[in-house]
């Protein structure tokens, strides 16, 4: 970090890993000030198993002896992340909604606050890192040291602007060297659990938060065939083969969701792969290419990533191409696409399909 103001920003959840992160920095002269973004209302910090205990960042905050503040989002949250996330599931999309919070809530907001404080820098608790490229004076997002947490997957969306202040200092640990130095360092978190991906539903079932909103229909087969009846477009997603309700003599899984004709097509695991997408609303964080661009490209956070061929097509909007067929390419999740381990840029895939 060059930048001489040495105030930083941290934003705490209250887990281990936003912990030390500002016990590191604080550990190297930095003027930490802690901030815990309240994103979730009455109602899901009493439903949403696994939520951050907001308290906890309090109680660290004292325990390293810098100050701290909790603000209030929860409203702001809903309207931007909760309600997009259950409009995208009754579209037949499956929604990324850690990506959209990092963009539009967690980082503009830490900005923001950095600018009101008069801070040099944010940073939070995530495994990446950030390097700035001196010859074209710009940042990058890069994995980090520890690839099986690394989550540079969900940052492609953040700004030069965002990332000339931030730091990532968890980028260059493993995750346990950083429980290791949250229990050396006594301090309260250290055994606590993982938080879970989607903070507010409980466990991995979003279905609940949707309840009421979409109606039955049919499944049918890839001739239009009627195999059974659907409970409601949201409640699945392609690829899926469990909990379908149908029984043919072999395993059957979503290939196609209809939301106009409110159906759902199966078929079998063969017809999950395709090789060709295209995304929409594309951030680049690198200088956007002007033609064909070979990258390895992640089409969901687990995926391994895969050598694709990218192809500008206009409107912010780019098609791929992969080397290899890939397993259900989904509306709405995003496609981040990588030069080794440098983070070009990203988009959230609109269609899937399959040529060749």
């Amino acid at each position: 970090m060059a930048n001489k103001n040495k105030k930083v920003l941290v934003g705490m959840s209250g887990g281990v890993d936003s912990s030390v992160t500002a016990l590191v920095l604080k550990r190297d002269g930095y003027d930490v000030i802690g901030i815990t973004m309240q994103f979730l209302s009455e109602r899901f910090l009493t439903e949403a198993a696994g939520t951050a205990h907001y308290g906890d960042a309090a109680s660290v905050a004292r325990k390293l002896g810098i100050p701290h503040e909790t603000v209030d989002l929860s409203r702001q949250f809903q309207e931007t992340i909760i309600d997009d996330f259950c409009n995208e599931y009754l579209n037949g999309r499956t929604p990324n909604p850690c990506v959209r919070c990092n963009r539009l809530m967690k980082f503009s907001f830490l900005l923001k606050k950095m600018k009101e404080l008069g801070a040099g820098y944010i940073a939070t608790g995530h495994y990446a890192r950030v390097a700035r490229d001196d010859e074209s004076c710009r940042w990058y997002i890069k994995k980090a040291a520890d690839r099986k947490k690394d989550q540079s997957y969900f940052l492609y969306m953040l700004t030069q602007d965002i990332l000339k202040h931030a730091t990532f200092p968890l980028g260059e640990f493993t995750k346990d060297e950083v429980r290791r130095i949250a229990k050396e360092s006594k301090l309260s978190v250290h055994r606590k659990d993982e938080s879970q991906e989607i903070c507010f539903i409980e466990g991995k079932d979003y279905r609940p938060l949707l309840k009421g909103c979409s109606k039955p229909g049919p499944i049918v087969d890839s001739e239009g065939n009627v195999l059974g009846t659907h409970t409601g477009i949201a409640d699945y997603t392609l690829g899926q083969r469990k909990g379908l309700g149908i029984s043919v003599g072999k395993p059957l899984y979503v290939v196609e969701m209809d939301t106009k004709k409110n159906t759902i097509v199966v078929g079998e695991k063969s017809e999950a792969y395709q090789n060709e997408l295209v995304c929409g609303d594309v951030k680049w964080i690198s200088p956007p290419p002007s033609g064909p661009l070979k990258t390895t490209t992640k089409i969901r956070s687990l995926h391994r990533g895969a050598e694709a061929t990218l192809y500008p097509i206009g409107d912010g909007r780019v098609m791929l191409r992969f080397s290899e067929l890939q397993w259900a390419i989904t509306p709405g999740q995003s496609a981040v696409f990588y030069d080794a381990d440098t983070v070009l840029g990203g988009g959230t895939i609109e269609s899937s399909s399959r040529s060749g």
